[in-house]
């Protein structure tokens, strides 16, 4: 029952209880000589006998009435300020509830909202001193063995699997001549087979160069990290990225997110198509990674994908949150929203 109910409810109830004790006083004072009386002196052309409890029953449900949708507004007013606390907006109360116990409840969430804003700028910088600290000691030896199993996949797999496609291309071109027969088809089985195998080469050494932004921004990663695969792979990739200035943990992990959910789709979602959304609204940045892939169980892959716990932690790391819809054969939707802090404060419009 909301609050408006139980408030005209519990008015009624006293109205009632009211009414009855004022009969009581009223014949106590003014004793009856008979109970007839009550149906023949009249008020305002009523009994004094319905006059009473009606009187009581409409003010109780008046009185009630105002109360309860007074209680609800301010119960409103909590849950408002709450859901933006929750979504990781800044609380300001500029106007203080008149009830001096809303007001205590308001000023422990104003507190609470400026704790939260306070341990997101902390776990912002020391991600970004984290990064900074591992860049210097890890990156270089990382990025050295990366690009040596690049190199040995390119130099070896990926210049085989190319000569074999041109060897079956050629097969193939010439055998058109003659009547198609069962040999035929299967050696464009073959080329089929050994062409999906170039575009899983392709991804997977795109997957294993770029591992960090070095001296780019997350824009021009972004952007570099696209286009270089809309090269490599047939898929329908689109995107769209705003500028603005990041601190550098913040856009190490992004990237890194973006990264890990780009190798998932490449490896598992069998997508015709890619969207990226990087932008920048209400004090939140937002990034956004959507195809139109096979899809999977969000749950089961939480609980038993390295990636997936990865990405989570990434963002929890820069105070942000991580959220991913997949629907099966419709695809997946992943969206990170990290709020922004500007000069060690919650950015305040």
């Amino acid at each position: 029952m909301s609050a408006a109910g139980r408030q005209i409810v519990w008015s009624i109830g006293l109205s009632v209880l009211i009414a009855i004790v004022v009969t009581g006083v009223f014949t106590y004072v003014f004793p009856l000589n008979s109970w007839s009386e009550l149906w023949t002196r009249h008020f305002m052309d009523i009994p004094i006998a319905l006059f009473i409890p009606a009187f009581s029953i409409a003010m109780g449900i008046l009185l009630g009435a105002l109360s309860g949708f007074y209680w609800r507004k301010q119960f409103r007013f909590i849950e408002n300020s709450l859901h933006q606390l929750e979504e990781g907006k800044h609380v300001d109360f500029k106007i203080n509830p008149p009830v001096t116990e809303m007001q205590t409840i308001a000023v422990r969430i104003e507190k609470l909202g400026k704790q939260i804003a306070e341990q997101a700028k902390l776990s912002q910088r020391l991600a970004t001193e984290k990064v900074e600290d591992q860049e210097s000691r890890i990156q270089e030896l990382i990025e050295q063995e990366r690009n040596r199993l690049a190199r040995e996949l390119h130099d070896s797999v990926s210049q085989q699997l190319f000569a074999a496609s041109m060897m079956m291309s050629a097969i193939n071109e010439t055998r058109e001549l003659s009547e198609e027969n069962f040999e035929t088809k299967q050696l464009k089985m073959v080329e089929e087979m050994i062409h999906q195998s170039q575009l899983e080469m392709r991804a997977l050494l795109l997957h294993l160069r770029p591992v960090a932004l070095k001296n780019k921004s997350l824009q021009e990663g972004i952007e570099e990290l696209l286009i270089e695969l809309s090269q490599k792979v047939t898929m329908d990739i689109k995107w769209k990225v705003e500028e603005f200035p990041l601190d550098k943990g913040v856009e190490d992990h992004l990237f890194r997110i973006l990264q890990e959910s780009i190798s998932n789709t490449l490896r598992h979602s069998k997508a015709s198509m890619l969207e990226v959304l990087l932008i920048k609204r209400d004090d939140l940045i937002i990034m956004r990674i959507v195809d139109d892939g096979v899809g999977f169980e969000v749950e089961e892959a939480k609980a038993g994908s390295y990636g997936m716990q990865n990405m989570h932690e990434r963002a929890v790391e820069v105070g942000g949150t991580l959220k991913v819809i997949s629907v099966k054969n419709k695809g997946t939707r992943l969206e990170v929203k990290v709020p922004v802090v500007e000069s060690g404060e919650v950015a305040d419009d």
